[in-house]
């Protein structure tokens, strides 16, 4: 394993500077059971813009993977993650846990806006008590932004076609509105079904305004690109990275801030489409590259042991250059469930949850300084977990 960046990150780039401060609550705003290291909690320091290396001491952290649109399974997630209230009401509860999500809440799925709008909500509560909630771009969300439709649920478009009537009622207050549509949602979609007919589903125009709006929401510069532009595609969190579909030497070499300074700005960008910058790579190559898409078949003959070690040697040669002691990756939905591989410097998280892709059981990965375990549900209630021993 990469043990020589377990006690230490990598240098930061000589321009990058503290962009953001994440302070932990004040003495005097802990119960009396605090115990000293809540009072001495150091606060979280986010590096680059999109966030790229964030410093967040003696902080918990869980990663959830791939969401593809089921708000259901994403609160089961996050309530077993133990940062989401049970209660319908959508409160952090993590205290100053971080969350990462990474990547692909976009597709198979009806309710990614609110899914989205969700995050963001839980991030505003997460700070004011010393935590914060990190996503990560995943090849959907690049898709999407690119105009690429091919895996869109049909209500999800209905979803985009609701979501820009209700902007209009926040005129350009769009913080506030986007934080909102969490608790909005339910009752735009309850509202869509009574009014639906049978002829619904042939109304060519009702269609085509969904494929409109959605283009509206997604294109480069829209509003839910921009929103998606806040977040990277690589993200380190003390030691470790985070990204949706691996990360290989090169795409170091290339350097993992400006990686996500570009496709923060492709995202932002409004300019026609002949002007406008061309997609970054890592946006189209960053996620199926040969040497992850062999580490997670396991539907396939078995690598020969000299394969092993060279996608071992390629793993550890990217973490030593990211500066990290593992990866954690979604993108393929893993039927094992979440799961660890080349004496765990990668962890895997997409399970398929989603209703639109396998329909199984949420699990999360929960991690600890340097050690790493899998939070589960038994077989027949969310209620009652199953928690491996740290690895």
């Amino acid at each position: 394993m990469a043990s020589l960046y377990l006690n230490s990150l990598l240098p930061l780039p000589p321009n990058s500077h503290p962009q953001k401060l994440i302070e932990p609550p004040s003495s005097s705003s802990l119960s009396s059971s605090s115990n000293c290291n809540e009072v001495s909690l150091k606060p979280i320091v986010i590096n680059g813009d999109p966030p790229t290396f964030v410093s967040a001491p003696s902080r918990r952290i869980i990663a959830v993977g791939d969401l593809h649109g089921d708000l259901g399974k994403a609160r089961d997630a996050l309530q077993m993650g133990g940062v989401l209230s049970s209660d319908g009401r959508d409160q952090w509860i993590g205290q100053d846990t971080v969350l990462v999500q990474v990547g692909d809440i976009l597709d198979r799925g009806d309710d990614e806006i609110a899914i989205l709008s969700l995050l963001r909500s839980l991030d505003v509560q997460a700070k004011a008590h010393g935590g914060a909630v990190f996503q990560v771009n995943g090849n959907h969300e690049t898709m999407n932004v690119e105009g690429d439709f091919r895996y869109v649920d049909a209500r999800a478009f209905d979803e985009c076609t609701d979501f820009l009537d209700y902007l209009q009622d926040y005129g350009q207050d769009w913080d506030k509105a986007f934080t909102n549509w969490i608790s909005e949602s339910r009752q735009w979609k309850e509202d869509r079904r009574s009014s639906q007919t049978y002829w619904d589903q042939w109304n060519v125009v009702k269609r085509q305004k969904g494929v409109i709006a959605r283009s509206i929401l997604f294109r480069p510069g829209g509003r839910l690109a921009c929103e998606l532009a806040r977040h990277g595609v690589v993200l380190r969190i003390n030691n470790w990275v985070f990204c949706h579909g691996g990360l290989l030497p090169h795409h170091v070499a290339y350097g993992v801030e400006r990686i996500n300074r570009e496709v923060s700005a492709w995202m932002r960008s409004a300019a026609n489409y002949e002007d406008s910058p061309q997609m970054p790579f890592i946006a189209t190559r960053g996620y199926d590259s040969v040497v992850w898409s062999r580490l997670y078949s396991r539907e396939t003959s078995e690598l020969a042991d000299y394969q092993i070690e060279q996608v071992s040697k390629i793993l550890q040669d990217t973490l030593e250059a990211v500066g990290a002691k593992a990866m954690v990756v979604g993108h393929t939905p893993q039927l094992s469930g979440v799961n660890c591989e080349y004496g765990c410097d990668i962890w895997r998280v997409d399970v398929g949850m989603s209703s639109g892709v396998l329909d199984s059981r949420p699990e999360v990965l929960e991690i600890r300084g340097d050690k790493a375990r899998v939070i589960r549900s038994n077989r027949d209630t969310l209620h009652e977990l199953q928690i491996a021993d740290y690895i």
